[in-house]
């Protein structure tokens, strides 16, 4: 691995500077001087009575001399060398500037840009927002001045959306607050031993491990099933651990396990129950692998969930110092002798904790505050999970997939990965462009290798315990997440290349990468491929009813509705870019393929609010910026497309109005409760509802909470990724 790769050398030390040369100097100089004086004090003494004694004591004084004053002069030639190396350039102060953008909708937003030399073309380098300050990684940094123009348009006509869209908005929020606290549990909320049918629970634990698990390990496959199979039939009272577990593992199944999220309500109380469990006093000490399990999964579960909690990027920051403090960061070689099942636990579990703290640096837009050089803890040996109870286990072939080969396959590519967060989010960020394509051909040359791997998997003959279906699905989670940090890496040049020829490569790549990632979410089937963008979008509702992604993106929060959303509105900006550089008389016509994707993120927003979603905001957002194309699309005027936009905003909660209505009276009818009742949980509006309050400053547009759409107009007090 070459030092210009990933920031460092390939045994992870830096080059010698003048200063640690003269310090070396000084050091050997000092070692010289206790010789010098055990020489003068032996001459003062009176003859020896052991003559050869003190000659051979006096020559190996000598002779560490000799070699000390070597030392000292091999040093001091390297000092001189580099004291007369080449002169390195001045360096040039950047030029940046502090954007303020102040509006009713979007609130203030300080942007620091860098204004990149020779050319009149701004980079923006960071966000702060009220106490936040967020990296070039996290969405808002390379968007928010991308979108601007659509901002200012629609606050040009702030008092005619004042007249329905404000007051509908109100209305939604007031029974997203109903919903919302109908389904959190009270707090705190002990965690019980009520559990759904062991049928029900037997399909979320096959949906949690089919899809999260498969790709994040954290348990013990055959010994967690066998502890949950002994839990059914025992008579005994559960090991409140396991419990939580068993309830976390659930939570995180119930995304998948059908095209409703019907279990949502359960989900949350069962996240909730396991918060309350852990943050009893006894737990701030407790380190063990369960413990290191339990964290994991209540970090997945309360993120995908949206169960509350802070983000992921602070709450993994603890969870990586917990397992430092426990060794997890040393490869077990190096640590008391162990069984092969606990060490490969320890390297599994450690595995995780890099991505999840990696993936989470990525998306809050924070430092990712660890190094190459933090740990020496090997990947996970190549097994299966029940090769891990025989006796001297012996690690499958590189090229046989095991139930772990995922994980395996991918941590190859955390150094590549890693290289780029560093990039954009550590001190100084300011990279540039030929350093962005120097990581590109390098984050490239993985990625294939890493393809290469995936498609050997794809061919071989899978294991009994693993279906070709949850093949696929990891193999495109992994494709997403790459994609992710190749997108990322180019996004800073995403809107300068808008308008300079220069950049067109790191275009291309966003968009192309923003159309992976939308389709491998949202996949057509073959037989629509030639039918028109809103026929097909209508009929790929249908297809994406058992597609495990697709449900993801639709009712979890995060990861997954992020990507999904954020590839969209980028291709609505390459749209829009196409459109208003297109010179022509009549309509212009654009790609399908992309016009494609805004009618599905339309139908796929609608469709979230449909299954439970309470925030709008995805649905509005995809219907103004579709009534925005459009109009450009019809050659219309800047004032018919403003009135369009407002129109569209109107219909958009038009639509969601009535569906939160019935929400609220089924979670009324469930609960048993009145009308005085549900004015009441309307009128207590909980803390995280402070973003609802639309007609003052900060409320629209803002950044970051766990709610998955919340990337566009929620004010939270989290990091989560989100649109502005």
């Amino acid at each position: 691995m070459t030092r210009g790769a990933f920031g460092h050398d390939g045994i992870g030390r830096p080059a010698q500077t003048a200063s640690s040369i003269l310090c070396l100097v000084q050091k050997e100089k000092d070692k010289m001087q206790p010789n010098q004086s055990s020489s003068r004090i032996d001459g003062s003494v009176g003859p020896s009575t052991d003559a050869t004694h003190t000659s051979q004591q006096h020559s190996a004084r000598d002779d560490e001399s000799v070699r000390l004053k070597l030392r000292i002069k091999e040093l001091e030639e390297q000092l001189s060398k580099a004291a007369l190396g080449p002169v390195k350039p001045p360096v040039v102060p950047l030029r940046l500037n502090i954007d303020t953008t102040t509006s009713h909708i979007g609130g203030t937003y300080h942007i620091q840009n860098e204004i990149l030399p020779g050319q009149n073309v701004s980079i923006a380098r960071s966000i702060t927002h009220k106490s936040r300050l967020f990296g070039q990684s996290h969405w808002e940094v390379n968007v928010i001045l991308m979108v601007r123009d659509l901002l200012e348009t629609i606050e040009s006509h702030l008092p005619q959306a004042a007249l329905k869209v404000y007051p509908g908005m109100e209305m939604c929020k007031s029974l997203a607050r109903t919903i919302k606290a109908r389904r959190a549990p009270p707090w705190p909320s002990p965690p019980t031993s009520e559990l759904p049918p062991k049928e029900v629970c037997d399909a979320l634990l096959d949906c949690y491990l089919q899809s999260s698990e498969s790709v994040n390990r954290i348990l013990h496959i055959s010994s967690f099933r066998r502890d949950y199979e002994a839990f059914w039939v025992s008579g005994n009272a559960p090991d409140k651990g396991f419990l939580v577990q068993i309830k976390l593992v659930l939570a995180i199944g119930t995304l998948t396990y059908d095209d409703r999220f019907s279990l949502r309500t359960s989900a949350i109380r069962w996240v909730y129950e396991a918060q309350t469990w852990l943050s009893e006093p006894k737990f701030k000490s407790r380190l063990t692998i369960q413990f290191l399990q339990t964290y994991l999964l209540l970090l997945i579960a309360q993120e995908q969930v949206g169960a509350g909690g802070d983000s992921m990027w602070i709450s993994v920051g603890g969870l990586l110092r917990k397992a430092v403090y426990m060794g997890l960061h040393r490869d077990p070689i190096h640590l008391p002798k162990r069984t092969i099942f606990a060490a490969e636990m320890r390297r599994r579990l450690w595995n995780t904790i890099l991505e999840i703290a990696l993936q989470s640096s990525l998306f809050s837009g924070g430092p990712p505050l660890i190094s190459l050089n933090d740990f020496d803890t090997a990947p996970p040996g190549n097994f299966d999970d029940d090769q891990l109870i025989a006796d001297d286990p012996i690690p499958k072939a590189e090229d046989q997939f095991t139930q772990v080969s995922i994980a395996i396959a991918l941590r190859k590519t955390f150094p590549a990965r890693l290289a780029v967060v560093k990039f954009l989010n550590d001190l100084p960020a300011s990279g540039t462009y030929e350093e962005t394509l120097q990581l590109d051909t390098q984050f490239r040359t993985v990625y294939k290798a890493l393809n290469r791997t995936l498609q050997t998997f794809n061919r071989s003959s899978l294991p009994l315990q693993l279906s070709a279906s949850s093949l696929r699905f990891e193999i495109r989670v992994v494709d997403l997440i790459m994609l992710r940090y190749l997108s990322s890496l180019h996004l800073p040049y995403f809107g300068p290349a808008l308008h300079q020829a220069m950049y067109a490569f790191s275009r291309r790549v966003v968009v192309d990468s923003s159309l992976k990632i939308w389709r491998l979410i949202h996949p057509l089937p073959s037989h629509i491929l030639s039918t028109t963008t809103t026929v097909a979008a209508a009929a790929n509702l249908h297809h994406q009813e058992s597609n495990p992604l697709a449900r993801l993106s639709s009712f979890s929060s995060g990861f997954y509705p992020v990507l999904a959303i954020h590839a969209a509105v980028l291709i609505t900006i390459e749209l829009q870019t196409q459109l208003q550089q297109e010179e022509s008389l009549g309509p212009v016509s654009v790609r399908p393929d992309l016009l494609s994707v805004l009618e599905e993120a339309k139908t796929w927003t609608r469709r979230a609010v449909e299954t439970g979603e309470t925030n709008i905001k995805g649905f509005l957002l995809m219907c103004v910026m579709t009534a925005h194309i459009k109009g450009l699309m019809n050659g219309d005027s800047e004032n018919e497309r403003a009135e369009a936009l407002v129109k569209a905003a109107e219909y958009s909660i038009e639509t969601c109005l009535p569906m939160l209505e019935e929400m609220a009276a089924e979670l009324r009818r469930d609960a048993g409760g009145g009308d005085e009742q549900q004015q009441g949980l309307m009128l207590a509006t909980p803390g995280d509802m402070e973003d609802w309050s639309f007609m003052t400053p900060d409320a629209l547009f803002s950044l970051g909470d766990d709610d998955p759409m919340n990337w566009m107009l929620k004010d939270g007090m989290d990091m989560v990724p989100s649109l502005w």
